[in-house]
C-alpha cells in the first residue's frame, strides 16, 4: 500500500457525506457542537493584541572628568598616576626580591644548592614576563 494513498481524503469526505445525507433529527446541531471547539480555539489564538511600546529608560551619564578640563591637566594627572603605578610596581619587586632573599637563606639553611634552583625560577619569570618570545621546541625526542 502506497503511503500517498493513505493520506487521500476521498474516503472519509465520502463516509462524512453518507452519515451526513441520513436523515437524523440532531445532525446539524451534532455538527455545530464539533465545530465550535475548534473554532473557539482558532478564534482565541488568532486574536490579535496591540502593544504599546515601553517608554526608553532615563539614562544618567557618570563623568569621571570635569568638563572644563584642559589637555595639559589631563596629561599632568596621567603623569602622577604614572609616577604611582610606578612607585607599587617598585614597591611589588622589592617584596619579590625580599621573599627569594628568604627562599634563598631557607635552602642555605637546610642545606639545599640554592645556585641550581635560581636559574630555572629566573628563566620562569622571564617566560611570564615576556610572552611574546616564544620558547624554541625541540622537534626531536633525544635519547
Amino acid at each position: 500500500m502506497s503511503f500517498v494513498s493513505r493520506l487521500n481524503p476521498k474516503g472519509g469526505i465520502t463516509d462524512f457525506w453518507t452519515e451526513f445525507k441520513k436523515p437524523t433529527p440532531y445532525r446539524v446541531p451534532i455538527l455545530l457542537a464539533s465545530i465550535a471547539p475548534v473554532a473557539l480555539l482558532m478564534w482565541w489564538a488568532t486574536g490579535e493584541q496591540y502593544m504599546i511600546a515601553p517608554e526608553p529608560p532615563e539614562v544618567t551619564y557618570i563623568s569621571t572628568f570635569a568638563a572644563d578640563q584642559t589637555d595639559e591637566e589631563i596629561i599632568a594627572k596621567n603623569a602622577a598616576r604614572q609616577k604611582i603605578m610606578d612607585a607599587r610596581r617598585a614597591e611589588l619587586e622589592a617584596i619579590a626580591e625580599r621573599k627569594r632573599e628568604i627562599y634563598r637563606e631557607l635552602g642555605r639553611a637546610t642545606g639545599v644548592d640554592v645556585t641550581d634552583t635560581e636559574n630555572p625560577v629566573e628563566e620562569a619569570e622571564s617566560a611570564d614576563t615576556a610572552p611574546e618570545e616564544a620558547a624554541e621546541i625541540p622537534t626531536e625526542i633525544e635519547q
